[in-house]
């Protein structure tokens, strides 16, 4: 898969739900692509995932659960929810990334990982964003979208010199190490502070 692909911030829709929603399908082909990939480019596949479930989350908690928390009815409850479900996902990314895509539980893991992400996507898309779509106006939308995208763009996905591996390569990292890189650019680009 081209890295155009995988890479969020070039993606047409204009609304956040839909750019979320889109994301969502796009991080469920990358899963796939990951369980079918020759053993010597799973390594790769799962860099990309890595990297995308790192920028599309680290986006929605920045931008898009603050917002829902004021927007929607029961926001904080429903983000609190939200939240423990993407934190159950990065404590197994983790351990997978530091394991390694030959680690011999690697598939066995993958396929929980799987499990808890599709099932987050499906509580955001039901609890989070159908309120979202209803509590925002299109103008609110496209502006979270255009915010997305701007913060995505800039998320580190170059090596670095001295980084050795080519998954800590495109990583920087760990998988927590990524989203807090995200989080700070994030930041910047809303005007905050990291």
């Amino acid at each position: 898969m081209a890295d155009k692909g995988t890479r969020p911030e070039t993606m047409e829709e204009t609304d956040v739900i839909d750019l979320l929603i889109a994301q969502h399908g796009m991080i469920r082909d990358l899963f796939d692509e990951v369980e079918q990939a020759p053993a010597d480019r799973c390594g790769e596949a799962f860099t990309r995932l890595v990297r995308l479930l790192a920028v599309h989350e680290t986006a929605e908690e920045e931008i898009v659960h603050p917002y829902a928390r004021r927007k929607i009815d029961g926001g904080d409850a429903v983000i609190d929810d939200r939240l423990a479900e993407e934190n159950q996902a990065k404590r197994l990314l983790s351990e997978m990334d530091q394991a390694g895509p030959n680690a011999a539980d690697f598939f066995e893991k993958l396929a929980v990982l799987r499990a808890a992400v599709e099932a987050h996507a499906r509580n955001e898309e039901r609890y989070e964003f159908a309120q979202l779509r209803a509590h925002t106006s299109e103008a609110e939308r496209r502006t979270l979208a255009v915010g997305i995208k701007a913060a995505e763009a800039l998320a580190p996905t170059h090596p670095h010199p001295g980084t050795e591996s080519a998954m800590k390569n495109v990583l920087v990292g760990t998988p927590v190490a990524m989203m807090e890189r995200v989080r700070d650019v994030i930041r910047q680009v809303m005007g905050k502070k990291p």
